[in-house]
């Protein structure tokens, strides 16, 4: 197989198929994609719900509105957390470590 068509055959399943990502695809849009993914995967067999619901006490419909809700925003991205000023230190808004 020769690599025109190793690239074409990959640039036809990243069209079709949006979680399979690209060159450009970022760690935090990878990681979306596989949550929804398992998110959509629990959702759609029956018997993962029921078993969720079983596990959480829940009704098998009020799981699957906890699962579609996470779909929203599966991973929550964490920017900077405010600090307080240490002893005047005005300095000190942010913290960037993450």
């Amino acid at each position: 197989m020769d690599r025109f068509t190793l690239n074409s055959q990959l640039e036809h399943l990243q069209s079709k198929h949006v979680g399979t990502g690209h060159a450009d695809t970022t760690r935090y849009e990878w990681l979306v994609n596989q949550h929804r993914d398992t998110l959509a995967a629990m959702v759609g067999h029956t018997h993962l719900t029921a078993f969720m619901a079983l596990a959480e006490h829940e009704s098998m419909a009020r799981v699957r509105y906890n699962l579609k809700s996470k779909m929203i925003a599966p991973c929550h991205r964490q920017g900077p957390t405010p600090v307080a000023p240490v002893d005047g230190d005005e300095t000190a808004d942010m913290d960037t470590s993450l």
